[in-house]
């Protein structure tokens, strides 16, 4: 496994493409601790800052498949940076301006997440171009989900470390302005520069006339309203339980926890259906939610908040090769950003929903959505399994004027994807 990362981030440009992705979406992926940390330092209350969270991300889920659209049309370049620029001055006139005027905070809310450049979904969109290689594909989807709980690990101790520092205000200003370096960084790069997509079919529907496609984006809403639950759930253990610290700690324990699931993951070449090895792995991730309603003391929460987050990289590597298999032809950048507005859709919904319930019946009960969340992640995935894998498919997969499906079991590599 350690051989087959080297080889990749020994690839000319291939560090870079990472390591620049990753920090420019580290707003995107600190938005919601940072804005429920800004508005509870302002005063505001855990519905206000969960449903500020939430605009963020559902304006998020809006601009990330236009844009990917829009970066399928006319390259990576001409979109990414505009888009990086705004979205950090939207985020940087609700940190000036706070919640004492709604109206602006939630326009300027709403800015931030509309602009989030879809750097992740052309990152994946990148990797075939930049190693060549089927088996190097696969292995760079495993380490792009290793990476990402690399930063959901470092992005909450970032935040809380700049609320220590500085405020949080200046939270919000620091991510923000790092974050668009690092979309600059991978927009002047010479494979940004001269990727292109391959020739689409004109179709509004554009990637989700795939069904196989809808069917995935359907259990990754649950999935991300999970994610988005534990968020401002535990805010409020934290509270009772030894403040900030203790809520960055749990934050990054869950991206740990994710690290190390995804690293084992990564350990070896899987054989058989993604789909259905999908499915064990999202049934698993729904059992270690449960543990978390007990809350137990901060040691303990912060362990089971690690076992919580341990197959949530596997889960997303296998679906980066499911997004790949059912893309149709020249769509790739525009089905991953589908990806990731469900998953942030879900998230919003899973902050939005935890507040009130947080509010009512308590942190206990805020855990508890989370674990419902995963159960129903699960129940959409049996339910359309027939979709996502049809009678007698093997990994093996015949294209079809619907999909540009790929003749390879594992990773879905192509080709007509490169530049």
């Amino acid at each position: 496994m350690a051989a087959g990362y080297a080889e990749i981030l020994r690839t000319r440009y291939a560090t870079r493409l990472l390591a620049g992705t990753l920090v420019g979406r580290l707003p995107n992926a600190t938005a919601a601790i940072a804005i429920v940390l800004f508005i509870r330092a302002e005063g505001g209350t855990y519905s206000l800052a969960g449903a500020l969270a939430a605009v963020y991300g559902v304006a998020n889920a809006v601009g990330q498949p236009l844009l990917g659209r829009l970066v399928d049309l006319h390259g990576q370049p001409r979109v990414q940076l505009p888009a990086a620029l705004l979205s950090a001055l939207g985020m940087a006139v609700f940190a000036f301006t706070g919640p004492d005027q709604l109206a602006l905070a939630y326009g300027a809310v709403a800015a931030a997440g509309l602009f989030t450049p879809p750097l992740e979904g052309g990152l994946r969109a990148l990797w075939p171009s930049v190693l060549g290689k089927e088996e190097q594909v696969h292995t760079a989807y495993a380490m792009d989900a290793i990476a990402q709980e690399v930063m959901f690990t470092v992005g909450p101790l970032l935040v809380t470390g700049c609320v220590a520092l500085w405020s949080e205000r200046a939270a919000l200003l620091v991510v923000n302005a790092v974050g668009v370096l690092g979309a600059l960084s991978v927009v002047v790069s010479r494979p940004s520069r001269a990727w292109r997509s391959a020739p689409r079919e004109a179709h509004w529907l554009g990637a989700l006339r795939s069904r196989g496609l809808l069917a995935l984006l359907g259990a990754f809403l649950f999935i991300g309203m999970a994610l988005g639950s534990i968020t401002v759930a535990g805010v409020s253990y934290a509270d009772g339980n030894g403040g900030d610290a203790v809520y960055g700690w749990m934050m990054a324990a869950l991206g740990l926890g994710a690290l190390v699931g995804g690293s084992v993951y990564g350990a070896r070449q899987w054989s058989g259906v993604p789909e259905r090895r999908l499915s064990v792995l999202v049934a698993l991730l729904a059992v270690f939610y449960w543990p978390l309603v007990l809350t137990p003391g901060a040691v303990a929460m912060t362990s089971l908040t690690a076992l919580a987050g341990v197959f949530l990289a596997p889960a997303l590597a296998c679906a980066f090769i499911i997004v790949d298999r059912h893309a149709p032809r020249g769509t790739v950048t525009e089905a991953f950003s589908w990806l990731v507005t469900t998953f942030t859709v879900g998230a919003s919904l899973g902050t939005a929903a935890a507040g009130p319930v947080v509010e009512w019946g308590g942190t206990a009960w805020g855990f508890a959505v989370p674990g419902l969340a995963g159960a129903a992640a699960l129940v959409v995935l049996l339910a359309t399994g027939r979709v996502l894998v049809p009678a007698g498919e093997s990994g093996v997969v015949a294209g079809s004027s619907e999909n540009d499906r790929n003749g390879a079991a594992e990773p879905g590599f192509s080709t007509p994807h490169q530049a």
